[in-house]
Parts: C-alpha cells; sequence; structure tokens
C-alpha cells in the first residue's frame, strides 16, 4: 500500500510514466511483425516439444528496460517521506507577589475581610498561570519571604494558605517589601519580571522608603503593579476584640494613592484600587491578561529522501538486461 507520507520533490516528471503503456504496445506490435507464420496440417507433432529457457526468457531484456525507465522517472521525482510538527518556546515570566498582612488588613469592608479577599484572588491568580515561576513576600512592619520564586504551584498556594496577621510586628513597611521582591527578581534571567503590590496603607516602617526601592528596581528592569484595598467610604468596620466579644468600630481607610500610582508609573506598570471583592479579583485578572506568558510556536516540517533506493533498482535493472544481453540472451547476427 502507498504510504500517505510519501511525497514527491519534482512530481511533475511522473507525467513522463506514461510513456510505459506506447513502448508496451510498440513492442508487442513489433514483436508479432517479426513473427513467421508457417501453415501445418497438425500440430501433434509439436506436442511433447518444451520452450527452452531462453525461449522463456526472451522479453526479460524488455521488461529490465520497462523497469530502468519507470525506476529512473521515479527517482528524478525525488520520492521523500515528510514528518512535521512544532517547536513550542516558552519565556515565563518571573512574578512576586507582596502582600500586606498589617493588622488593618483585618478590616471588612472586603468580605469576609482584606486578607481572606485578597488571599483568594490570589490563589486564582496563580491557578491562571502556566510557565511562570512565582514567589511570595509578606510584610507588615517588616517583610521576609514567605515562598521563593518557584513553578510549584502547589507548594506556593500552600504557603499562601498559612499567611496570618500577627506573624509579623504591625506596621506598614512598603519600601521593605519591595526591596525584598526586588532582591529576588535581581538575579533572574527572564525576559519579564514583574512585581504585584498589595497594601491598604501608607508607609510608616523601615529603612527605605518605597520611592527608593522603586529606583532599585528600575535598574533590575522590574515592572510593578500596585493595589490600594480599601473602600471609598473613608471609614471601614473593624473587628475588636473585648472582653464581651468581638465588637466593631470604624477605622479610617488611609491608602497612598499618590506613592502607590508613582511607584507603579515609574516602572512602566499600573495603579489599582480595590474597593471590593468584585473589583480586587478584576483587578488580577486584568493584570493577568497583561502579563500573559509569551509563547512562540515555530512548525517544522523534516524530509528523509527516498530517490537513492529508486535510482539503485533501476541501475540494478540495467545492468541486468545489459549482462543477458551479451551473455545468455545474446542475439546471434
Amino acid at each position: 500500500m502507498f504510504d500517505p507520507n510519501i511525497t514527491f520533490a519534482n512530481p511533475q516528471y511522473l507525467y513522463a510514466l506514461a510513456i510505459i503503456p506506447f513502448l508496451v504496445a510498440w513492442y508487442i506490435l513489433r514483436n508479432n511483425q517479426h513473427t513467421s507464420d508457417l501453415q501445418y496440417s497438425s500440430l501433434r507433432p509439436f506436442a511433447d516439444i518444451r520452450p527452452t529457457m531462453k525461449e522463456r526468457l526472451r522479453h526479460l531484456p524488455f521488461i529490465l528496460r520497462m523497469l530502468v525507465i519507470t525506476m529512473l522517472i521515479v527517482g528524478v521525482a525525488r520520492p521523500r517521506t515528510t514528518s512535521s510538527g512544532e517547536n513550542v518556546y516558552t519565556e515565563g515570566i518571573d512574578i512576586v507577589l507582596l502582600f500586606d498582612i498589617s493588622g488593618s488588613m483585618l478590616a471588612e469592608d472586603l468580605r469576609p475581610n482584606r486578607i481572606e479577599a485578597a488571599r483568594q484572588v490570589m490563589m486564582d491568580f496563580i491557578d491562571g498561570r502556566t510557565n511562570d515561576r512565582i514567589g511570595l513576600v509578606i510584610f507588615a512592619g517588616e517583610s521576609f519571604t514567605q515562598c521563593p520564586l518557584t513553578l510549584d504551584y502547589r507548594v506556593l498556594k500552600n504557603q499562601l494558605r498559612t499567611v496570618k496577621q500577627g506573624v509579623i510586628e504591625d506596621g506598614t513597611a512598603i519600601g521593605m517589601a519591595i526591596a525584598q521582591g526586588v532582591n529576588r527578581l535581581k538575579e533572574s534571567k527572564s525576559a519579564s519580571k514583574v512585581i504585584i503590590l498589595l497594601t491598604d496603607g501608607i508607609n510608616n516602617r523601615g529603612e527605605i522608603d518605597p520611592v527608593t526601592a522603586t529606583q532599585i528596581a528600575q535598574t533590575f528592569g522590574i515592572r510593578m503593579y500596585t493595589i490600594g484595598v480599601g473602600t471609598n467610604a473613608g471609614q471601614a468596620p473593624f473587628p475588636v476584640q473585648t472582653p464581651f466579644g468581638t465588637r466593631y468600630q470604624n477605622m479610617p481607610v488611609d491608602v497612598d494613592d499618590k506613592t502607590l500610582t508613582a511607584i507603579a508609573e515609574m516602572t512602566g506598570g499600573k495603579y489599582f484600587r480595590a474597593t471590593d471583592n468584585r473589583s480586587l479579583k478584576k483587578i488580577y485578572q486584568e493584570i493577568d491578561e497583561m502579563e500573559k506568558t509569551r509563547i512562540e510556536v515555530r512548525s517544522y516540517r523534516s524530509y528523509t529522501e527516498l530517490f537513492y533506493g529508486w535510482v539503485w533498482i533501476g541501475l540494478f535493472a540495467m545492468v541486468m538486461e545489459m549482462g543477458l544481453g551479451l551473455t545468455y540472451l545474446r542475439k546471434l547476427p
């Protein structure tokens, strides 16, 4: 059966095979014209006469000649097998999530509170990535790396689940958090390095101010997206533990929109304001779309030439024809 993967580099030459039937017809006609007709009253005297081997093979040179012509025509058409596929090159993005877990993140203007709402959208964001290394830095009065850059999203999400308010001295050290994120990305070989900063306050702790830390990020080509969390109402309900149980009191919403906007613009990123769960989720979806992994797909097709076999068969048939014609089947003058 003909292999469907076989193609011809020069298929136009296959039309030359149409000459074969004409040559066969010419040979038969010519052979009949050279046959002498003798009339006998009876063929019984010849009944026991068997044709010799030479007589049986008298048409073999012509058959070999047709084989030579066929093989050479097919060989010139260059049969070959093809195989195709794709080389997929993925250029992963290195991303560090900066997560504010200061006491004010327990405010419940987002449900059930700011920390839990942020945790959930970060989980969804991680689920939407495929070839990106992602790390997690948490901060309050100081900062530390909860999870280094990794492709193991299961480990990353487990580390994110364990994050809770109170494990770090309270405060809002935005500059230190940015510096920590830069420290994680500065050795990165990725063409795209991103920090996503989520906070609900004003920088009030740490030895490095946010603008200085951002300038350092600039030198390493790091793009920053900043998210300010807090209602536009000016105050948010905050749970307070008392001897009589949990009470709520209103606390001011102090999101430093000006600084967060400057940080994003300095690095070519964007500032977002999340005032509720829906807007926070939409923000991470927008960042996800802007920072999709770059994928380059290059199709390829490889060929394996088969014409050598056809040519060798043709040459062998030619040698056979010439050999038989000069020896065993040589015609007498």
